[in-house]
C-alpha cells in the first residue's frame, strides 16, 4: 500500500513539473539542419519548445512588413516529454517557417514542441515557380523533419512519440492534407494553371517564370505521401485543393480539423474546404467570416500597406477582411489551434 502511494506521488510530482514547465511561458526555439536526399541538400527547420530559463533573446519572422515573434534561441528545453506538432507554412512573401512563430510559439508555451521546415524554393531570394509547384515534394519534407526530430539528441527524450499533429495553412494546409493520406492528381495540377480562374496571383507568377505545368515532370505527383505516425491533422485555408483526387479524401482515416478564413460564398475556390470536410470520415469544418487568406500572414507593420502598394506586390497583404485587427483574429486562430491540438493529443492514450 506505502510503495502504491509512492508511486502515486511521484506521478502527480512529475504532472505538477510538466504542467508548471509548459504553463512558465518560456519558448525556445533551435535551428536544425535536416538531410533531404529528394531535394539534394538540408531542410532549414525552426522548432519551438517548452523552455526553461536562458538563451539569447531573438525575433522571428519580422520583415520589412511584418512584426516578428520573440523567442530564446538555444534554451534548454524545460523537464517532460510534450507532444509534436508539425507545421507547413505557405508560398510567397510570408512562405518560410520562422512566419509562422506567431502560431507556433502559442503552442510551445501551451506544452508542444513544434518543428518546422522551409520548403526549399517557396519564398526568399531562392523563390522559384517551379519548385513552388511541385507539390508532392512538400509532405517529403514533413516525413524528413519528423525523421529528424525524433532522432535528434536535443529533442528525443522529450517527445510523446505517439502523439504527433500536422498543421498546416495555405499550401501547407494541403501538405496536411496529404500528410493525412490525400493524393495530387497530375493530370489536374498540369492543368492548375490553364486559367487564371483558380488562382490568378499563384499562376501570374508561375507563366512569367516560363514555367509549363504540363511540361513539368509529374510521374511522382501523384504518389502516396501519408504518414501513418501522424495521428491529426489540421488545414487553415488549404490549397490548392483542386488538384487533389477527390476520391481519396474518403480514405483519410485521422480526425481532420479544416478552417476557411472568410465569408462563405466568398471563399476561393481555390481553398474552399466545406465539401473536403463532408467527404473526410472524422472531419470537422468551421469559418471565421470576418478574416482573409492573409488573416495568416503576421501582424503588419505600420506603413506596410503602403510599401506593398507601392511595390505592387498584387496582394492585399495586410488586409483582414471586415472589422477586426489581425491581433484579433490571431487570437481567435491561436485559441482554436490550441484547443483542437491539445484535445487531439493530450487527452488521447
Amino acid at each position: 500500500m506505502k510503495l502504491l502511494m509512492k508511486i502515486s506521488l511521484m506521478l502527480c510530482a512529475i504532472a505538477i513539473m510538466q504542467q508548471s514547465a509548459s504553463a512558465s511561458g518560456d519558448v525556445g526555439v533551435r535551428q536544425v539542419a535536416v538531410p533531404s536526399k529528394e531535394r539534394g541538400s538540408d531542410l532549414a527547420v525552426t522548432v519551438w519548445y517548452p523552455a526553461d530559463s536562458g538563451g539569447k533573446p531573438v525575433s522571428l519572422g519580422e520583415s520589412l512588413f511584418f512584426v516578428g515573434t520573440p523567442a530564446m534561441l538555444d534554451a534548454p528545453i524545460a523537464y517532460g516529454k510534450f507532444p509534436l506538432v508539425l507545421l507547413s507554412h505557405g508560398a510567397g512573401l510570408a512562405g518560410n517557417a520562422q512566419a509562422l512563430s506567431w502560431i507556433a510559439m502559442p503552442l510551445a508555451k501551451q506544452g508542444f514542441v513544434v518543428a518546422a521546415p522551409t520548403h526549399p524554393g517557396n519564398t526568399g531570394a531562392n523563390r522559384s515557380a517551379a519548385e513552388t509547384m511541385k507539390l508532392w515534394l512538400r509532405p517529403a519534407d514533413i516525413t524528413e523533419t519528423l525523421n529528424a526530430t525524433r532522432k535528434n539528441a536535443a529533442f528525443r527524450e522529450h517527445l510523446e512519440l505517439n502523439k504527433v499533429g500536422i498543421l498546416g495553412l495555405s499550401m501547407g494546409g494541403s501538405t496536411a492534407l496529404a500528410i493525412a493520406g490525400a493524393r495530387i492528381d497530375s493530370k489536374r495540377l498540369a492543368s492548375y494553371c490553364d486559367t487564371d480562374a483558380l488562382n490568378s496571383s499563384l499562376c501570374e507568377w508561375v507563366r512569367q517564370s516560363g514555367v509549363d505545368l504540363h511540361a513539368m515532370d509529374l510521374t511522382l505527383a501523384g504518389r502516396d505521401n501519408e504518414d501513418a505516425r501522424v495521428r491529426f491533422a489540421m488545414a487553415i485555408d488549404p490549397g490548392p485543393v483542386d488538384v487533389f483526387e477527390f476520391s481519396t479524401f474518403s480514405r483519410i482515416s485521422i480526425p481532420v480539423v479544416l478552417v476557411n478564413l472568410g465569408q462563405p460564398g466568398k471563399i476561393p475556390l481555390t481553398v474552399q474546404a466545406a465539401k473536403i470536410a463532408e467527404a473526410i470520415p472524422h472531419a470537422t469544418y468551421s469559418t471565421i467570416e470576418d478574416a482573409s487568406h492573409f488573416s495568416m500572414f503576421p501582424e503588419c507593420k505600420p506603413g506596410a500597406a503602403e510599401i506593398a502598394e507601392s511595390e505592387d506586390l498584387g496582394d492585399p497583404i495586410c488586409s483582414d477582411g471586415r472589422g477586426r485587427s489581425r491581433n484579433e483574429i490571431h487570437a481567435q486562430l491561436i485559441d482554436m489551434v490550441v484547443t483542437a491540438f491539445s484535445r487531439a493529443l493530450k487527452t488521447s492514450p
